[in-house]
């Protein structure tokens, strides 16, 4: 069989399961429905817990305050010493200041020292 044979041969194929399904009264709706469902599991599985994770950071850094320590986006950790509008300024080492945007935090940090003393 030549290349174009198969070609015709598929095309006929084609064309003969075309004909020979009717139209039903649900057609539209299968064809419709494929993407709506497509949308509603990517909504439940990627929009709705981002949605929801970012919704908890902004209310961590709604709570933060002076003498905190935390961990930043960068992966620098320091106490906080001193928080304006939109910016926080964190001692990461003793007299070396840093400032940075307030969202860069990614949260509190809890030394593996203070974790295990609460442990105990």
């Amino acid at each position: 069989m030549t290349l174009v044979n198969l070609i015709n041969f598929v095309t006929l194929a084609q064309a003969a399961g075309n004909s020979a399904t009717k139209g039903g009264p649900f057609d539209g709706l299968v064809t419709i429905g494929g993407p709506i469902l497509m949308f509603v599991v990517i909504y439940l599985l990627l929009i709705r817990p981002a949605g929801k994770q970012r919704r908890e950071h902004q209310a961590m850094l709604n709570k933060l305050e002076a003498g905190i320590e935390v961990i930043t986006t960068g992966g620098l950790i320091g106490k906080i010493v001193r928080i304006e509008d939109r910016i926080v300024t964190l001692e990461v080492a003793d007299k070396v200041k840093i400032r940075l945007l307030r969202d860069r935090i990614a949260g509190r940090f809890a030394s593996p020292t203070a974790a295990a003393a609460q442990k105990s």
